[in-house]
């Protein structure tokens, strides 16, 4: 048995905010009594972290801690509607829609907290549930603060809606700007190839991500993560099969998954050049953490054999095929230079 290894490197980018067809998320926010928010928003949460991310935003652009922000109801009978969940655009595109409202909604408090004080608007500062005026000794917990707005007459709400700027495409030479913001990545694989069987073991990743500015590193890494083991999924393992229009891989047992085993150790870098548009600088990460991986294997794997794989997935079968296709070739050169 012989086991070799190879390393192969990959790059890509992904577009984000699609301007061929309007993209577009609305939201309303209300500062509550007791310093909370709500936020209403047609968000759908697929196991991305949405939630969380537009809880975190919510509490710095308003000046409160996330665990004092609800992300409310998401049916769009009731709220806002803001799209769909896909495209890497949900940070992008519902979270700068959430940031616009909150900014609406503060903005009212503190007008309302500057004509109480007698200062100037533009001196308020709220932080961790505390607004306070710079240069005085103003402060008060922002619980506070909504009660003494929602007594002078105000309730301190907001509503936004954030849209990709729009230019469709030209109907005879498809020239325009399909898309309002591109996110940028490259990645590193490492892997093994035992060129008796076939099999092909990713021994690492390493995958550096622009995502303009990360809201929540954590979140980040995860999506990177999980982005890296769906394409090893795609590349390596699975492969949906028909005979005259009927599967015959219908199950997990003939369609193979990643499982725990088959997860290299994956290396986040995190690379933020903020977005010039949005008012977060945010872009997005998801799909795009899934675009260099596979070359990028495929290029690790043509380091260690000398073989290119052009077809998916890398099956251990198809690899001893390409192998054995490589060593008839060099035979027969043989032969010719003799």
């Amino acid at each position: 048995m012989a086991r070799k290894r190879g390393r192969g490197m990959a790059a890509g980018w992904y577009g984000i905010a699609r301007t061929a067809s309007i993209d577009r998320a609305g939201t309303w926010v209300e500062l509550d009594d007791g310093g909370t928010a709500k936020v209403v928003t047609g968000v759908t949460e697929i196991g991305e972290g949405i939630l969380t991310v537009l809880a975190q935003i919510a509490a710095e652009e308003l000046g409160i801690r996330p665990e004092d922000v609800t992300v409310g109801d998401n049916d769009t009978a009731r709220v806002p509607e803001a799209a769909h969940a896909g495209a890497t655009r949900q940070t992008y595109m519902i979270g700068n829609s959430v940031a616009l409202a909150c900014r609406e909604a503060r903005a009212r408090l503190f007008d309302e907290m500057a004509a109480h004080w007698g200062t100037d608007a533009a001196s308020l500062r709220a932080h961790n549930g505390t607004l306070r005026a710079e240069g005085t000794n103003l402060k008060c917990a922002m619980r506070e603060a909504v009660d003494i707005c929602k007594k002078r007459g105000v309730v301190p709400v907001g509503a936004a809606s954030f849209t990709a700027h729009h230019t469709g495409l030209d109907a005879a030479d498809g020239s325009g700007r399909p898309w309002q913001a591109y996110v940028f990545g490259c990645q590193v694989a490492e892997v093994e190839v035992d060129t008796v069987t076939g099999e092909v073991q990713v021994l690492g990743v390493w995958a550096a991500h622009d995502v303009g500015r990360a809201v929540n590193p954590k979140g980040v890494e995860g999506q990177i993560e999980g982005g890296v083991v769906q394409a090893l999924g795609q590349g390596l393992l699975e492969h949906y099969q028909t005979v005259d229009g009927h599967t015959v891989t219908p199950g997990f047992a003939k369609y193979i998954l990643p499982t725990a085993l088959d997860v290299p150790q994956v290396t986040c870098v995190i690379v933020e050049d903020p977005d010039p548009i949005g008012p977060l600088g945010v872009k997005g990460i998801g799909e795009p953490a899934m675009v260099p991986t596979i070359p990028a294997v495929m290029n690790a794997i043509y380091d260690a054999i000398g073989v290119r794989i052009t077809t998916l997935p890398a099956t251990p079968e198809s690899i001893v095929a390409a192998l054995g296709r490589k060593r008839q070739a060099e035979t027969a050169a043989q032969a010719r230079a003799q």
